[in-house]
């Protein structure tokens, strides 16, 4: 008999997206290729989506996600021309 599962999650890897808004041309590709984890700010540039964001200044946007969107997180860093996006798996 298989134990029962029932009332547990797994416990999702989590990752630490940073967004570097000095580097930022507010091109759109992120927001636009992710835009589950990234928007515009008022200047066009991007920024980590509230739901996630952990800290917010000038020069930077921060947040902590989980497996659920970091592929596409992953995907915008990919895609970012002047690679303003990290994406690191937290330990």
């Amino acid at each position: 008999m298989k134990p029962s599962t029932e009332g547990v999650e797994e416990a999702m890897a989590q990752y630490r997206v940073k967004v570097d808004k000095d580097t930022c041309i507010a091109c759109g590709v992120c927001y636009s290729t992710c835009p589950e984890v990234f928007e515009p700010d008022d200047d066009g540039k991007s920024q980590v989506i509230s739901k996630y964001r952990s800290s917010l200044s000038q020069s930077m946007s921060e947040g902590i996600i989980d497996d659920s969107v970091a592929g596409c997180a992953e995907s915008a860093r990919d895609t970012c021309p002047v690679q303003a996006i990290t994406v690191e798996k937290k330990e």
